[in-house]
This record gives C-alpha cells, structure tokens and sequence, in this order.
C-alpha cells in the first residue's frame, strides 16, 4: 500500500513524500523490531550493545568504543551499561590505562542470551524478505548516498 494510503495525507512534492515514507517505514519497522526483544526483556539500545559487546568479545571495550558504534549515538551508553550489568550480561572493569575509564565485557549469560535471540536475527530479515537481492542492495546505496550528504 502507498504511503499516500497508510497515512491519509497528501504531499508538497516527491522529496516531502520519501522523507515521510522513510520515517513512518522507520517507525514499522521499528514496532516490529521492539515487539521481538520485549519477549527477552531487552530494549533496542541494549541489544545494540551486546551485540556490539558480542564483536569485541573476548576483548572488553570502552564506553567510548561502545558509543562509536552505536546506532543511536545520543544513548546513554553508561545507563544502558548499568542495566545490563544488573541482569548480569555484562562485566565492568576498571580501565588498564585510566582507572575512570569503565571497560566492558559481555559475559557467558549475555553470550547465551543473543545466542537464544538468533531468531530475532532472521524474523530482522525477514521484514525485507519482499525485496529481492538487486532491491536490497539499491536500497544501501540509496540510504548511504542519503547520508553522505
């Protein structure tokens, strides 16, 4: 269904449409996406970050790694990193080189955790699963050439 139908509106022109289709396509398929890590107790900036956790493993990695890498820069990478710590998916330890630095490791739970959550991996991909690969791949392009503006 068309943008135009979804959301019961009109727009100024083509520019104003696609803006308004990428964040209401956003906000799909972000309900989605919620709707999947809710069933492991885990909000999205925390998978973020024990999945981010999980690439460094078996290195630790700092704050300020973690925030580098996250796809919502403006998170609160500490905050996530105390929840976490209580459900004990991951370890903080003092840094090696400044002792205010915080570094941090997934732990064997977390480990397991996103091991369990593989199928929120593959039911991600199937929410693109109506494009081809050509589809896909134009799609990169387009919101990495979006970026580079």
């Amino acid at each position: 269904m068309g943008i135009e139908n979804e959301i019961k509106s009109k727009f100024r022109n083509e520019y104003h449409k696609a803006l308004v289709n990428l964040y209401y396509t956003n906000n799909v398929i972000g309900e989605q996406f919620l709707k999947m890590l809710q069933e492991y107790g885990l909000a999205a900036p925390q998978f973020n970050v024990l999945r981010i956790l999980r690439g460094q493993y078996p290195n630790a990695a700092s704050i300020g790694l973690i925030k580098e890498r996250m796809l919502d820069r403006n998170s609160d990478v500490s905050r996530i990193v105390d929840r976490l710590f209580k459900k004990k998916l991951v370890e903080r330890k003092e840094g090696k080189s400044d002792r205010r630095q915080k570094d941090v490791l997934i732990t064997k739970m977390g480990l397991e955790l996103l091991e369990k959550m593989a199928v929120c991996e593959n039911q991600e991909d199937a929410i693109l699963s109506n494009l081809n690969k050509k589809e896909v791949n134009l799609l990169n392009e387009l919101l990495d050439k979006i970026r580079e503006k």
